[in-house]
């Protein structure tokens, strides 16, 4: 489309769907997720329920802080994105959504829940919660995921920030447990990336990103992922061994580990796009899972 067209098409959107597409931009279905993690952080920082104004405070900082995060990567990759069959549809990609008006939106939503954390929850957790922003949108969108394909497995940090930011909103502190949580995500994340990159991978070769499996093959990429999970079933029991969980915890989690385990062990010995889907499917399932047990076990 002409730039002259585009312009006068992007004019003329409602403020409805300029609202709808930054929603979209923001990665609710992820970031829905990034708080469910953070909340969980909290509530097992907790002895009872937390205070409920500090917890929503809270809850709702970090989404507005990650859906910025969310629209400034999407319009960093936007020329990216408009390459991928799985991204083209974004506002950004497609032309719909201005540079100056998606940044403008970004830079006022991350700037409420900054102010929000600082002002309702507490310094810690809005600077922390800052270090994740720009961990992500420059560190990781910026430097590493076009430079390197150990970009996820480095910027998987800012991912696995979320539980912490939670155990800081309550606490005011980062102790061992709550870096525990941290360590949880932060080995979960590669595996489950790069089940997605796989079945993707034509993808990625498209908009030249050097991904695991495009620099390196499936089958090395795969068994990196089980090696992962091996590491992972490890992590995962550190809970009950600081004293965080109890037996419940430890049975539950033991088995979501070993079905973790089976798929990415057969996803290396013998792949296929079908298999990485499931794979990638049960990553979301898994650590869902895993913070229901904790927050269940914590409370029953």
């Amino acid at each position: 489309m002409p730039a002259t067209f585009r312009d006068q098409a992007n004019s003329n959107r409602s403020a409805g769907r300029r609202i709808s597409d930054f929603f979209d931009l923001c990665k609710p279905r992820v970031n829905s997720l990034i708080v469910f993690t953070a909340m969980i952080g909290m509530l097992l920082a907790s002895p009872g329920f937390p205070p409920l104004t500090v917890f929503l405070s809270a809850s709702i900082g970090i989404a507005l802080v990650a859906g910025a995060a969310a629209a400034i990567n999407c319009l960093v990759e936007r020329t990216v994105d408009a390459k991928m069959a799985r991204t083209r549809w974004r506002a950004t990609a497609n032309g719909k959504a201005p540079m100056a008006e998606t940044l403008t939106l970004a830079t006022l939503v991350g700037s409420v829940g900054l102010w929000l954390l600082h002002a309702m929850v507490n310094p810690l957790t809005m600077w922390l919660t800052l270090a994740t922003f720009l961990g992500y949108a420059i560190i990781y969108t910026i430097v590493l995921k076009p430079a390197t394909p150990m970009n996820i497995v480095i910027g998987g940090a800012s991912g696995a920030m979320p539980p912490l930011l939670g155990w800081a909103a309550m606490t005011g502190s980062v102790g061992p447990e709550a870096l525990v949580l941290f360590l949880i995500i932060f080995i979960w994340t590669p595996p489950h990336f790069w089940a997605l990159a796989c079945y993707r991978r034509e993808d990625y070769v498209k908009a030249g990103l050097p991904m695991l499996p495009v620099t390196h093959g499936i089958e090395l990429t795969c068994f990196h992922s089980f090696l992962y999970v091996v590491m992972l079933t490890g992590a995962t029991v550190l809970p009950y061994t600081l004293g965080m969980s109890g037996p419940w915890y430890l049975a539950t989690v033991l088995v979501l580990d070993v079905i973790f385990l089976a798929y990415t062990f057969a996803l290396w010995r013998n792949y296929s796009d079908a298999l990485a889907r499931r794979t990638f499917r049960w990553s979301i399932i898994y650590l869902t899972l895993l913070f229901a047990a904790l927050l269940a076990d914590h409370f029953v």
